[in-house]
């Protein structure tokens, strides 16, 4: 074993306020992580080493270079690194505020197996354009809405690593099983030199979505009921949002946030949190309303309310909702807050699509409709099935939760809480392809509401998605779903919305530009040159407000 600690993981920048940051590492044994003038001691998890070190003190629009070290010894940056210093800069700073946002990466471009045809990856070629790009012009914010890790589709490289531990021919196979098993999904997702210097300069906010646990997590109570049957299950669940507390949302939360959290101040001291992080996730697990994945982030004129959309979920056929009563009341909450706050931008994260292609919208509602009215039976369990195949569980597959986030986005936008903000925008993935698309309709919108639906990063579309996302925001195939879910007696949505752009296919990473009241949407996306070098290109530059 060397004599000095080593740097395992990271660093990753992560929230970030006016005067304070908080720095994510993994390591690879105890040692004290010192980031400027703040130092953490290691916390462990199953034999796993991290830290997480609140820097405060810092002056609002600041930038400040930093390093870290392990036990006094620096280990970040990295010698002889291509990339411009890692930095933290704070918000309060002139100019606009810039957000990078996406979701759906899979593994990265060393690690994937190359028969796949994955076209480049797009945070990957985002990191080496902002390494040339004047710091000014550089993201306040990455905003990565899901499917930071694939576990349920690994790369040949995992599998191999995973057959020297379990025999793959036994459930789950070549899935990931347990909190072993992520943490190497972890370091084979954020080990690139890209990534890894990118998320070392630039704050990230994450929330999950299906593939970190399982495809189509938590789509419906059968589908729950025959998941739990499986004896891995467990096992796989309590790691998976083990994991994800560990890498993704410990971050996630302020400085205030940490000092409050009953399960980070009990994990001070103790030798190994593994036991208590699991029963952790088998209470949140087993109850939604026992843990809130959903947080909010403050941006100056900006403001983030990043919903949990897979894991607060009501499945009972009868009430099927995205977030429980109390949560949802949370949510509201909190953007009725942000307007009050004299908000110009309010965003709302959620990895699944709130608007999506109207023909798509109406199957959704027409399948939960069958399946609703005629649960137990034939034709509600046809309906199952269906839901499952074609995964049909976005926002309008939870029809009074797609009415409700409507309602409490029209009033903003109408200004009935106050002084109505420049731009109401919901931000999205997860469907494989870029879109953008306006709420047009109920009236009186003073306010500009738009989905914004950026994925992948790095993976592809099955060519069934792209026809099928192509086709549905066509009139013809509008009105023959319309004229189905009228047949069915469908609930019908007050809201209209229109696509003001896309769809496009293909790696691409979406950027926000906020100044004032004014907002931008570009878009980026990751192609070929004959040589076969990566190429990253904007396609979209379009006006919000």
């Amino acid at each position: 074993m060397p004599s000095t600690p080593r740097l395992v993981l990271g660093p990753l920048l992560r929230h970030v306020d006016p005067v304070s940051a908080t720095v994510w590492v993994e390591t690879d044994r105890p040692c004290t992580v010192r980031v400027l003038d703040a130092t953490a001691r290691t916390f462990c998890v199953q034999g796993h080493h991290y830290a997480l070190v609140v820097v405060e003190g810092l002056a609002p629009g600041s930038t400040t270079p930093y390093e870290v070290h392990l036990d006094d010894v620096p280990v970040w940056p990295p010698a002889r690194s291509a990339f411009p210093p890692s930095r933290i800069r704070t918000p309060g700073g002139p100019g606009p505020f810039r957000i990078a946002f996406g979701s759906c990466r899979y593994a990265t471009p060393a690690s994937a197996d190359a028969r796949d045809g994955i076209p480049p990856d797009a945070l990957d070629c985002y990191a080496l354009q902002l390494a040339g790009t004047p710091e000014q012009e550089w993201p306040d914010a990455l905003v990565l809405l899901g499917d930071q890790v694939y576990a349920d589709e690994t790369t040949p490289l995992t599998q191999a690593w995973m057959a020297g531990r379990r025999d793959l021919s036994l459930p789950p196979g070549p899935q990931a099983a347990d909190f072993e098993d992520y943490t190497r999904l972890y370091r084979e997702s954020w080990g690139d030199p890209e990534v890894r210097w990118l998320l070392s300069t630039i704050p990230s906010s994450m929330i999950f979505d299906d593939h970190e646990m399982i495809d189509d997590w938590n789509t419906s109570a059968a589908w729950r009921a025959t998941i739990e049957r499986e004896p891995w299950w467990r096992t796989r669940i309590t790691g998976g949002l083990t994991s994800y507390w560990v890498h993704q949302h410990l971050g996630n939360l302020s400085p205030a946030e940490l000092a409050a959290n009953d399960t980070w101040q009990a994990m001070q001291g103790v030798e190994d949190a593994g036991p208590m992080l699991t029963a952790m996730a088998e209470g949140a697990d087993g109850d939604p309303t026992a843990f809130r994945w959903s947080y909010v982030r403050h941006w100056d004129h900006v403001r983030l309310v990043m919903v949990d959309s897979r894991a607060g979920r009501v499945l009972a056929e009868h009430d099927r909702q995205i977030l429980d009563d109390a949560e949802f009341t949370w949510v509201e909450q909190a953007l009725r807050e942000a307007v009050a706050d004299g908000v110009e931008h309010v965003l709302v994260g959620t990895s699944l699509p709130w608007l999506l292609p109207h023909a798509i919208h109406d199957v959704e509602r027409w399948n939960e409709t069958l399946a609703v009215r005629h649960h137990g039976k034939l034709l509600g369990r046809l309906a199952e099935k269906l839901r499952q195949a074609a995964d049909l569980e976005h926002w309008a597959a939870f029809g009074q939760s797609f009415e409700r986030l409507g309602r409490v986005l029209v009033s903003l936008a109408r200004g009935e809480s106050g002084r109505a903000p420049s731009t109401v925008l919901v931000l999205s993935g997860d469907v494989h392809h870029a879109y953008a698309a306006e709420l047009v309709s109920p009236g009186g919108l003073r306010s500009r509401v738009h989905q914004l639906t950026v994925s992948p990063l790095h993976n592809q579309a099955p060519h069934a998605i792209e026809v099928g996302f192509r086709i549905g925001w066509s009139r013809w195939a509008r009105a023959l779903t319309g004229s189905v879910t009228k047949a069915a007696r469908v609930r019908r949505t007050g809201l209209e919305w229109a696509k003001q752009a896309g769809p496009f296919f293909g790696n691409e990473l979406g950027e926000l530009v906020l100044s004032g009241r004014g907002a931008r949407f570009r878009l980026w996306a990751t192609s070929r040159a004959d040589d076969g070098s990566p190429v990253f290109t904007r396609v979209l530059d379009t006006e919000l407000a």
